[in-house]
């Protein structure tokens, strides 16, 4: 790749070279999002650089052995490196370079620009390294831009970054760093978009939050901003807070100007209802673009809506309320002091005592498990919310730093109160409700009566015992352990699609580099994991059903994968293991190394369409030598609407069960795409025709003297549903793990009826 690219030129692909920022500004803009124009400095031209000056010896000397949870000593390696890198003179064919491009954006006249950091390892679903690196706005000429960009590389040596990246186990020296230069906006408003509930996890909720002025004010909390949620199905604004706002951040002659918003305007809402719904489209146009929840930044200038960053939210696993946080919120101790609320941020609840920390330099004074109260916070009190149990600050929002980190943390958070550090004294013991945005005097009480009640019931349902079978759908291996030690019955969904994101690399890329061994080595021990984990009970490892769309996000991917306009229905399952066969017999050969220890793992085949792929499919299994094992189950997923009218004929080809796949099986009964909101209200999973096709295929199970399961979301949603999957005799129930005691719970009681009956 050039040193210097246009946003054209690159996509999500290119992150290895233009950073997440740059990336997902090349995808948006050519996917005809409204971006503003503009170029990347790759992290080419970064690396390029500093191996050529000698500066990464002298970086590394640096930051050789360092004590990132010593702060002065942090600080000042910090600013050692950053000065390394701001006396850096550039490559005369690397600024020559720049400055064409600069003046091609321009056009006759120099035109501002807002100069971005984007390293390499930012805007990763697992990282999001949120505000690490330095953005430059309304920079104006040639010199000023060379500045810039030597200021955003010394960014990535920022204190907070290079803590960061310890603490996410990233090599400082493999992670680069590319400059977007972008046009500027001069946004009268802006803000921060997501596509889901960012708090609740809610996905049928976008959220936005808007601010006059520039949007620096709004990520770093220096303002509390209006709040807007919008229901995606009903295209309804739902929810608008509207909140003073007196100061913004505008250009000026001297630069970036904090100024007064006249008082006419301080309290009018500020983005109008036909705006908000506006924007909440683009913004789910973007998740479906990204097929993932986005966190998106965006402005505002003469009533047009600009797009000017997205990312993917990374705290949605951290971020959903966990059912002991909300009894503990539903069972305080009501005769608690009320001292201060705001917006509810990160729902956990902790107690601890205050510490009120008004500058960066203060940091030390917080301590493990104090609650930091601050105005505001930025990626400088990153080390010490880590050490935080809880935060509060006076201003922001629920898409600010404080937010955000707080959520990534896992730790409690209120944000916006207006008065916490005013209110609230240092030593003061308060009890911090992050679920309802509520802080109380005095440290968590809750009325005891009611604990142990609910530690009763608790018991008493945990310990459960069905006659139809709790299986839990995982992905993740090192969730697996954990959730073993609940009251379920083995995993009746092992998805491949995770362990295979998480290797990163293209299965058939492996092949090319004659690196298939490890491959199946890093498999096979993700794998290993769950079976160890589970013991004696079934594991059901479903083969990979990636789509071509997915796999080509894989690196190598954009190589073997073909351009498909409905990935849903095309190159995946069965079909794809008969005519590309090499990538499925990896998979095999990783479940004959774990079988060897684990004998409880066994093989679901997915999206089968027609009785001879089940056929061939099955004779390369049997080619393999897994049948040779008399413990080894077959069995395969039931998703396709010719599943179920010729079920009896792809039993007869030799399977030991069925998973019934109720979310694509609905869709393809009722023909709507549940993720598309044009259509997604007529999903119903008891439609008439659905049940019909449920029952059927419980009862042809039975009739043939196979296992049937189901894992889709539906019983955990529908209890009537589960009444009926119980009633015809369906062997065993598989849902996620956040619902596994109340799903036991409905089994019990569905099997209670049929008693009594």
């Amino acid at each position: 790749m050039e040193n210097v690219v246009w946003f054209k030129d690159v996509n999500r692909k290119d992150g290895a070279m233009v950073g997440g920022k740059g990336a997902n500004l090349g995808e948006m803009y050519g996917a005809g999002f409204p971006v503003p124009n503009g170029f990347v400095i790759t992290a080419g031209a970064y690396f390029e650089t500093i191996q050529k000056s000698g500066a990464i010896d002298r970086l590394r000397a640096i930051l050789f052995n360092i004590d990132v949870e010593n702060p002065q000593l942090l600080e000042n390696k910090a600013k050692s490196c950053q000065q390394e890198i701001l006396k850096l003179k550039l490559d005369p064919k690397l600024e020559k370079d720049i400055i064409s491009h600069y003046k091609k954006l321009s056009g006759k006249k120099n035109v501002y620009v807002a100069v971005r950091s984007s390293a390499t390892a930012e805007d990763l679903p697992e990282a999001s390294f949120a505000g690490q690196q330095a953005t430059f706005l309304n920079v104006l000429g040639e010199q000023n831009l060379i500045k810039a960009v030597l200021g955003a590389w010394a960014s990535l040596f920022e204190a907070r970054a290079i803590f960061y990246r310890v603490q996410k186990h990233f090599d400082h020296f493999q992670i680069g760093i590319a400059v977007p230069v972008q046009k500027m906006v001069q946004s009268q408003l802006s803000g921060v978009m997501f596509t889901i509930d960012p708090v609740t996890n809610n996905k049928d909720t976008v959220v936005i939050e808007a601010i006059y002025g520039l949007g620096e004010y709004i990520v770093g909390g220096e303002v509390t901003p209006d709040h807007y949620e919008v229901n995606k199905s009903k295209n309804k604004i739902t929810q608008k807070t509207i909140v003073a706002q007196t100061k913004q951040l505008v250009r000026s002659k001297e630069g970036n100007k904090s100024l007064a918003v006249s008082k006419p305007y301080q309290k009018l809402q500020k983005l109008d209802d036909e705006n908000i719904l506006k924007l909440a489209k683009i913004g789910q146009e973007l998740e479906k673009h990204y097929y993932f929840p986005q966190d998106i930044e965006w402005a505002s200038e003469e009533d047009q809506l600009y797009i000017v960053q997205t990312r993917p939210v990374t705290t949605i696993k951290s971020s959903k309320i966990d059912k002991d946080e909300t009894t503990k919120s539903n069972i305080l101790d009501k005769s608690l002091d009320v001292l201060a609320q705001g917006a509810p941020a990160s729902p956990v609840i902790s107690s601890g005592p205050v510490v009120i920390i008004h500058s960066p330099k203060e940091l030390s004074k917080v301590k493990k498990g104090d609650v930091l109260v601050t105005e505001m916070t930025n990626p400088d009190y990153v080390p010490a919310m880590k050490r935080a149990s809880g935060v509060i600050t006076d201003r922001g929002g629920r898409t600010s730093h404080a937010a955000i980190v707080s959520r990534e943390l896992g730790i409690a958070c209120v944000v916006g109160t207006g008065n916490a550090t005013g209110v609230l004294k240092d030593g003061m013991i308060v009890t911090v409700d992050g679920a309802r945005g509520i802080i109380y005097r005095g440290e968590m009480a809750v009325n005891k009566k009611d604990v142990q009640l609910k530690r009763e019931i608790t018991k008493i349902e945990s310990s459960r015992k069905t006659a139809t079978k709790l299986y839990v759908n995982l992905a993740e291996p090192s969730l697996a352990p954990k959730i073993a030690g609940q009251n379920v019955d083995g995993v009746g969904l092992l998805r491949a699609e995770f362990m295979l994101a998480a290797i990163g690399v293209h299965p058939k890329q492996f092949i090319l580099e004659g690196k298939q061994d490890k491959f199946v080595d890093r498999l096979s021990s993700d794998m290993s994991i769950f079976g160890r984990s589970f013991g004696k009970r079934n594991v059901i490892y479903r083969a990979s059903d990636f789509k071509s769309n997915e796999y080509s996000n894989l690196r190598g991917g954009d190589k073997f994968e073909p351009k498909e306009s409905n990935p849903m229905l095309g190159y995946r399952g069965a079909f794809r293991y008969i005519k590309d066969p090499d990538v499925f017999k990896l998979e095999l050969e990783a479940l004959i190394r774990t079988r060897k220890k684990h004998k409880n793992v066994h093989l679901m085949i997915p999206f089968v369409r027609s009785v001879e792929e089940l056929k061939v499919v099955r004779k390369m299994v049997e080619e393999m030598g897994l049948f040779k094992d008399p413990s080894f189950k077959f069995w395969m997923m039931v998703e396709i609407p010719v599943n179920v009218v010729m079920l009896e004929d792809f039993i007869q080809v030799g399977i030991d069960g069925v998973s019934i796949g109720s979310n694509d099986l609905t869709m393809l009964i009722l023909g709507t795409d549940r993720d598309n909101e044009e259509v997604a209200t007529e999903f119903n999973e008891l439609n008439p025709a659905v049940l019909w096709a449920l029952e059927r295929i419980v009862k042809t199970c039975n009739r043939f003297d196979i296992t049937s399961s189901i894992c889709g979301q539906a019983p955990s949603v529908y209890p009537q549903l589960t009444d009926l999957l119980v009633k015809w005799g369906i062997t065993s129930i598989s849902v996620n793990p956040d619902v596994i005691q109340s799903t036991r719970e409905i089994i019990y009681q569905a099997e209670e009826k049929l008693l009594k009956k």
